[in-house]
């Protein structure tokens, strides 16, 4: 290890990271799942279009507005567009009764077109009420402007058709592959595991490369571990919201409560890496660190952090006398660096982060520990 340097530069070009962000949102936007949404969507949409001209009295003549219906009703599972459903026609019911609630206090005019609007969006406010919080005030609107002098039927016809239209998404969203979204949340898993475990390689490889490291990467993922372990969050529970109301879920069958665990078991690791991730960075860029890593303890170190990231790499795959094979040499390694600080320190009292990053890796070695 040699003499302290300058910090490394910490930013990407803007360019290349306008790029990588153009790239991904297209990628997202054209997803499997993505494209069996906007297949459905456009089915449930011509059927209630279909449909509307059948509908009694004066709500045929609104026959638009049932495709906007199933449109709304349109999720990513199944109990979401139970919800975004009702939520909507709850939101239109509470706008075309504010709307009649002007009306009945004379004609309307800015002033209180204006009241009623903000009140609208209290009312939005209301607890449960969801995505039907914009339907409050936009309902009452097209009841004032395109009701005009035919408020009643035309307030008749545009809820039948959306409850038309809401109807028919719900459906076809039950019936035509109701989404399951547990392969992203498995995969998302693993991908975070081996991300944790290669983190940890990389600063073992820095350990034992001259000071500073060539290769600096590791220093800057801090952020970009956080971000991956709130995205596995949100796709685990992504998760679990398809599974409920599904008739698929007892054809495919997964156990969500352990992905829970496995994602709280590696929020923690996270946060332990992250901790270490600062630690060394501060320890081999920045002059005005208070502790230090002795010569003498980085190998031990090296080779604890090493183990540790080969076990977390080693949970994507399924052999689990592989995965033991590797916690205990994980943990032998770490009791080896702990004996060796131990040594060292007898001799010398300083203050260093050695001892900070052996808890970090026995809880990590805590966190993952399999199964009895």
């Amino acid at each position: 290890m040699g003499d302290t340097q300058a910090q490394p530069q910490r930013r990407p070009a803007a360019g290349s990271r306008l790029l990588r962000n153009s790239v991904a949102g297209l990628s997202s936007a054209f997803t499997g799942q993505r494209l069996q949404l906007a297949a459905k969507a456009a089915l449930a949409a011509g059927l209630a279009f279909a449909i509307a001209p059948l509908m009694p009295g004066s709500a045929a003549e609104y026959p638009y507005y049932a495709p906007l219906g199933a449109l709304v009703s349109m999720y990513r599972n199944v109990a979401g567009s139970f919800r975004q459903g009702l939520q909507a026609l709850v939101g239109l019911a509470l706008g075309i009764g504010l709307a009649f609630a002007l009306v009945s206090i004379g004609d309307p005019s800015p002033l209180t077109v204006a009241v009623f609007m903000g009140i609208g969006v209290l009312l939005g406010g209301l607890p449960r009420i969801g995505s039907g919080s914009d339907w409050i005030p936009t309902a009452a609107l097209l009841v004032l402007l395109v009701g005009g002098s035919n408020r009643d039927d035309f307030s008749f016809g545009y809820l039948i058709q959306m409850g038309v239209g809401v109807a028919v998404g719900i459906a076809v969203n039950f019936l035509v592959f109701p989404p399951l979204h547990f392969d992203a949340a498995a995969t998302s898993l693993g991908k975070l595991r081996l991300a944790l475990g290669r983190q940890l390689t990389h600063m073992g490889a820095a350990l034992t490369e001259e000071w500073p490291p060539e290769h600096e990467d590791w220093s800057r993922r801090s952020a970009e571990l956080a971000e991956a372990a709130s995205t596995v969050r949100h796709l685990v529970q992504e998760a679990d919201a398809s599974r409920r109301a599904n008739p698929r879920r007892r054809l495919h069958p997964r156990d969500v409560d352990l992905d829970y665990r496995n994602l709280r078991e590696l929020e923690r690791v996270t946060f332990h890496i992250q901790d270490m991730t600062e630690v060394l960075s501060d320890v081999i860029w920045r002059d005005d660190a208070p502790y230090t890593v002795p010569f003498t303890d980085s190998a031990p170190l090296a080779a604890a952090m090493t183990a540790t990231g080969e076990l977390l790499a080693s949970f994507d795959g399924e052999d689990e006398v592989e995965q033991r094979r590797l916690f205990a040499a994980a943990k032998s390694a770490m009791e080896v660096g702990m004996a060796a600080v131990a040594e060292r320190a007898e001799a010398d009292s300083a203050v260093t982060a050695s001892e900070s990053i052996l808890l970090s890796l026995h809880r990590i070695l805590r966190a993952v520990r399999p199964a009895s």
